[in-house]
């Protein structure tokens, strides 16, 4: 019997996709693509927001720290999962599995908290758009913006704490493509129905509590939209909250079914499926789905792009 920071000095080797080596090349192919365009649609929507003065508002700043999210996440697990699949390493360090599994919680706790801030800010202008500039002052985005950093932080380095303090035993496998918590708790070597309990309510409070705000404030968002009589005015509020909720529902439903289930009903092989699509294809879809249907943005890129042609 050991401890995570003694028996597994040597690191740890992440099985990842090996099980379905028939899978790895096409997995190389089509993550390596979604990867690049993750990178290119999250990257614009930051140029963007930064570059135009008519993106310089509240919701667009609150993007402009989700789309940051989902690239620091994305970068936090991809590059590691890739040299996985074309076969050159699947080792990874002691040291570098407790930055990845600190890193992967910090991210995706801190989205959590910062989705909740955003449905707040849609609260704000749906329900009180007369007074949404006054609620939405620049002073308080930036507190809440910093409030979901830390707030994410904190609960990551939390969880981390406790996991690095859990007796682990057995073979350095890990059956995933990365250092994730669930995988990481089926080495434990002793009962720590304790500590599992523990970690299983801060992962509630995380996950559940900011679910059920989202939930209520667009509850308040339905009933103000469905008394304007405008059908214009429904369109517009409907179509910017819906891009929103789609993200919510995505994010928090893979999280949820990952975080929250039973560690004995827990099964490694769905899993790694399923964290593949939290970790590779929403980040690629949230730039997709905030701008498909945004006239503002699409305005903003022509823009930039017409400003780009009269310079040359």
């Amino acid at each position: 019997m050991g401890s995570f920071n003694t028996s597994f000095r040597d690191g740890f080797i992440l099985m990842g996709f090996s099980d379905w080596s028939q899978l790895e090349p096409i997995l190389f192919v089509f993550i390596s693509i979604f990867y690049s365009l993750t990178i290119f649609g999250n990257t614009t929507i930051i140029t963007l927001s930064l570059l135009e003065p008519q993106l310089h508002t509240p919701m667009y700043f609150f993007l402009r720290h989700l789309t940051f999210l989902d690239l620091c996440y994305t970068t936090s697990t991809v590059p590691q999962l890739l040299i996985n699949l074309h076969g050159l390493d699947r080792t990874i360090s002691y040291e570098g599995c407790v930055v990845q599994l600190f890193s992967s919680l910090a991210l995706g706790s801190t989205e959590c908290v910062l989705l909740v801030v955003m449905a707040f800010d849609r609260y704000a202008a749906v329900c009180h758009p007369l007074h949404y500039t006054a609620i939405m002052h620049p002073h308080l985005c930036q507190t809440l913006a910093i409030a979901s950093w830390v707030g994410g932080f904190m609960n990551s380095l939390v969880q981390t704490g406790l996991m690095m303090a859990m007796p682990l035993c057995g073979l350095h496998l890990l059956n995933h493509f990365f250092c994730e918590m669930t995988v990481l708790l089926k080495l434990a070597c002793e009962d720590i129905e304790g500590t599992e309990t523990k970690m299983f309510v801060v992962r509630a409070i995380i996950l559940v509590v900011p679910a059920v705000l989202i939930l209520g404030s667009y509850v308040y968002i339905v009933q103000t939209v469905l008394k304007v009589r405008s059908v214009a005015g429904r369109r517009k509020a409907f179509g910017t909250c819906g891009s929103h909720l789609l993200v919510v529902s995505l994010f928090y439903g893979s999280a949820i079914y990952t975080y929250l289930q039973p560690m004995h009903s827990y099964s490694e092989s769905e899993g790694k499926f399923v964290a593949l699509f939290y970790t590779i294809v929403t980040p690629m879809l949230n730039p997709l789905i905030y701008t498909l249907r945004n006239k503002d943005v699409k305005g903003a890129v022509r823009k930039v792009l017409g400003r780009g042609r009269y310079s040359v």
